[in-house]
């Protein structure tokens, strides 16, 4: 595999990290000083405020969509592999807990996740931890929907190692075309991958590809936001 084929999830990753280094301070949460939830997609809004697009293999289309009288965000990959991602900065000791929904319509078959080739998901969410100047230090979990992988396994990505782990939030196992609502301890999750205490999280990313297994693959996104319980 080229450098160039598996530019998706390593330029997500780097550009991210970049991006954070070079850009104005992220958005600080003014609802961490409360116990309000604190809204980071806003979907059903049919608001993409401070989401930016980057693209790295043709593009995923994301599109804000009505469906059954309620907005979401539908992706959809064919060969392709772009992302969302917005700067923002939550304090996990007041909300640790992030809350989506996610549905995929059209997985991919059964690929080798833990490798570069099979490193293609129907529906992913980032949680990325700037490293500042010091940016060999910047960490992402990454929450995925696998095709291969049991719930709960967790891995390093096989291009950037250990300092990108993923977590099966959900598997092959999982009803297709079924809203699935979710609720994760990113600081827990945190100090479990990376053995560590870390208070803050600086974005969140949302990515469905196919640039790999060159397939189709279809996923919607609900809202997203982190509480304190």
């Amino acid at each position: 595999m080229t450098g160039q084929k598996k530019l998706p999830l390593f330029g997500l990753f780097f550009l991210l990290l970049i991006s954070l280094i070079i850009s104005p301070p992220a958005i600080q949460a003014a609802e961490n000083r409360s116990t309000s939830p604190i809204e980071i997609g806003l979907f059903s809004k049919n608001n993409l405020d401070h989401w930016e697009e980057k693209e790295f293999v043709n593009q995923t289309s994301y599109q804000l969509v009505k469906q059954n009288s309620q907005i979401i965000l539908h992706a959809e990959a064919e060969a392709s592999a772009s992302g969302l991602f917005k700067e923002v900065t939550i304090d996990l000791t007041t909300h640790p807990f992030l809350n989506w929904q996610w549905k995929v319509e059209k997985g991919h078959p059964p690929l080798s996740e833990r490798t570069k080739a099979g490193d293609d998901y129907a529906a992913r969410i980032y949680i990325v931890v700037k490293g500042g100047l010091a940016f060999w230090k910047t960490r992402a979990i990454n929450y995925v929907w696998s095709s291969t992988e049991k719930k709960g396994a967790t891995w390093p990505n096989a291009f950037v190692g250990k300092n990108a782990m993923l977590l099966a939030v959900r598997s092959a196992e999982d009803l297709k075309d079924k809203w699935y609502q979710e609720k994760r301890n990113v600081y827990e999750d945190l100090k479990k991958v990376f053995g560590e205490k870390i208070r803050e999280i600086h974005a969140v990313a949302i990515m469905t590809d196919s640039d790999n297994s060159k397939g189709l693959v279809r996923a919607s996104y609900g809202d997203i936001s982190f509480t304190v319980d």
